[in-house]
């Protein structure tokens, strides 16, 4: 934490609070307008611009999904260790403007694009140099949200002093206002950049997150005076390969008979436990050979590679039991993906009139996604949290990992719900002989997809901020940045999930009269409410697997020093198990 200056009795302006979020969340707006106003119609973008067919557009727009979320590892590593996480946001945002630049540029140049289908021919496909443009503008996209997504989580709830209790509700509450904020753009993205692309053009639709993004890079810069910066403190990998390795040198001695003979240097952690440090845990105990004193060990100037102390140990033992938990949320993931691929298309095929001249885009669909995770955030914000910190005494009302289970159990009920609008719609399809017309409309409202898309929207307003609390509340304090891209990581995993499971369905499900359960070409042959109830079943297994974690997890054991004792130089510590 920042020292505050002190002159006779005054103390200078202390920085960070509520004051910073304008300027952090406008970062957050635009790439998310970027992000989102590209990926949600980016299959028509594929399918309608470049010709790809519909199982190599989903599975570009999955892998490009999967990469974006992967990249955060490697922003959370330089954050984390060396670049601190204000510069690391600056960069990644200008090199995510140059991507959106290229991405801009070759949407609005025709050569950079097959020519347009024609009606009843065989479409050409993008050649090699035109495909070459839009991955590197993609790569470039996805290093970019490598330094944004893991750092402006993390570096917005800097800006909440944990040490001050009366600023402890505030840390946690800023997850929901992240997550409203951001779903806010998102909304913004999927009504407005879709229409705009979809009935003007793919160049203004692009342009405009272009533009919106630089100003959030300007915007970002302007409020740094005003920010609470953390300095970082090197690597958290090394440190985590230092106790491993030294855990392995003492593989053949003995455990300590007592905790307390175990290394302790409050000198040494003192710039990685600012909050507190964590005390030593009965779990793992073969890690707590790193900490074991031997004569070879120099106690004032110790090898990391040899001996190191508790909370750095905790440090390694916390990450290891977070493992389960995170594998967890990869399932859940995998099911939210398809709304942006098969159940865009299912929506391309239905009714969706609003009026007898206005026509909701299909990228416009995921709007009630939106609408319903945003309106639950709302609700159990101020009305869920006050009614259930009643009936358990905990601020936060319940714990994230409850909060999670609630999101497992939707997610469930949305992938069950969509096989049986699935068979709906091509009932409606054959009772109307349409079933060999892919691309005529089949008369039936796309209304029917909005519980799918709620359902989903409600489980990622209970699951999806549940993980991000829980990444950033029980990894080491000198690793949030790497906690946040933990949860990014997930979707990553989600995402290529999706890519293997659509391919195995798409391989083995293929006959030898050319049906498939999730056809190239014609929806309406297929049989994708088959595909989402695999995902419901993968699900109800993936529920019970994380019942049985929750139940074993342990919560990371910290010593936290108040902010009011420390002032007097008492010595008020606290031991928590943080909920």
């Amino acid at each position: 934490m920042e020292k505050m200056e002190e002159k006779g009795n005054h103390v200078a302006r202390k920085k960070g609070g509520l004051v910073t979020m304008p300027f952090i969340f406008a970062n957050e707006i635009c790439e998310k307008l970027a992000v989102v106003g590209f990926n949600a119609n980016m299959v028509s973008y594929l399918t309608t611009q470049l010709n790809m067919p519909l199982t190599k557009a989903a599975n570009t727009i999955t892998n490009f999904g999967g990469t974006a979320s992967l990249t955060p590892l490697l922003g959370a590593f330089l954050a984390d260790a060396y670049a601190g996480r204000f510069w690391t946001i600056t960069i990644a945002s200008i090199i995510y403007q140059i991507g959106m630049i290229s991405l801009t540029v070759s949407a609005v140049l025709p050569q950079l694009r097959p020519p347009p289908c024609q009606h009843n021919q065989v479409c050409k496909e993008a050649d090699g140099g035109q495909l070459a443009i839009l991955y590197a503008s993609l790569l470039l996209g996805a290093l970019g949200s490598g330094g944004i997504r893991p750092c402006v989580v993390a570096f917005g709830a800097d800006q909440f002093d944990e040490a001050d209790e009366k600023q402890t509700t505030k840390t946690w509450n800023y997850f929901n206002w992240y997550y409203f904020v951001m779903g806010a753009s998102i909304l913004l993205a999927v009504t407005v950049l879709v229409y705009i692309q979809d009935n003007i053009g793919w160049g203004l639709g692009l342009g405009i997150p272009t533009i919106a993004m630089f100003i959030s890079i300007i915007i970002f810069i302007v409020g740094y005076p005003l920010y609470r910066n953390l300095d970082p403190v090197g690597s958290p990998f090394t440190r985590l390969i230092q106790v491993s390795v030294a855990a392995y040198k003492k593989r053949k001695l003995p455990l300590v008979s007592d905790d307390r003979l175990l290394y302790q240097n409050d000198e040494l952690d003192a710039p990685i436990s600012l909050g507190g440090k964590l005390f030593h845990t009965k779990h793992m105990k073969f890690l707590d050979k790193a900490a074991i004193v031997t004569e070879e060990d120099n106690l004032k100037l110790p090898n990391l590679w040899r001996l190191n102390t508790v909370h750095r140990v905790e440090e390694l033992k916390s990450v290891i039991r977070m493992g389960p938990i995170w594998g967890a949320g990869i399932l859940l993931i995998t099911a939210y993906a398809q709304q942006n691929t098969f159940s865009l298309q299912q929506a391309k095929t239905m009714d969706r009139h609003l009026t007898k001249s206005f026509e909701i885009p299909a990228g416009s669909m995921t709007v009630f996604n939106i609408v319903t995770m945003l309106s639950t955030i709302a609700f159990y914000d101020r009305l869920f949290i006050p009614f259930a910190r009643k009936l358990t005494g905990l601020d936060r009302g319940i714990t994230f990992l409850h909060r999670m289970g609630i999101g497992f159990v939707i997610s469930i009920l949305a992938t069950l719900v969509a096989g049986f609008v699935e068979t709906k719609r091509k009932n409606a399809a054959f009772a109307h002989g349409l079933v060999d017309q892919p691309h005529s409309m089949i008369p039936i409202s796309a209304f029917w997809l909005i519980p799918q898309y709620s359902l989903h929207g409600m489980a990622e307003a209970f699951m999806s901020i549940g993980h991000l609390e829980f990444f950033y509340d029980q990894a080491p304090e000198s690793m949030r940045s790497t906690a946040a891209a933990l949860f990014w990581t997930a979707i990553s995993a989600g995402n290529y999930v999706s890519t293997l499971l659509v391919s195995l369905v798409h391989k083995f499900s293929a006959g030898p009269n050319g049906s498939n359960w999730l056809p190239d070409n014609n929806l309406n042959k297929g049989k994708l409410e088959y595909f989402y109830w695999v995902l419901t079943l993968l699900q109800v297994i993936n529920l019970i697997y994380y019942i049985f974690c929750a139940k074993m997890y342990t919560f990371k054991p910290i010593q936290v020093i108040k902010k009011e004792a420390a002032e007097s130089e008492e010595k008020g510590v606290e031991l928590v198990n943080r909920v």
